[in-house]
């Protein structure tokens, strides 16, 4: 099982989607699919996760200073 706690989002989404051709295939054993369908549950936890506190630093950006919207491009939002 991948540990997605220190998986990026990439490497996530990649065996997200190896878990679901291997299971598309329906050679694995009941016990097996229910392992990658765990694991798969597991890493669509962590994607959401990541996506949210993603979402939530570009809210935060596009605040102004007294908490109104400000309207800024977005390749000039550095690090």
């Amino acid at each position: 099982m991948t540990d997605t706690k220190a998986a990026t989002f990439e490497e996530s989404m990649a065996r997200l989607d190896e878990i679901v051709k291997m299971l598309e295939q329906g050679d694995r054993s009941l016990d097996e699919a229910l392992a990658l369908f765990e694991e798969g549950t597991a890493l669509v936890k962590s994607c959401g996760k990541l996506l949210d506190e993603a979402e939530q630093k570009v809210i935060k950006l596009q605040k102004g200073s007294e908490g109104e919207p400000e309207e800024v491009p977005f390749d000039t939002v550095t690090q």
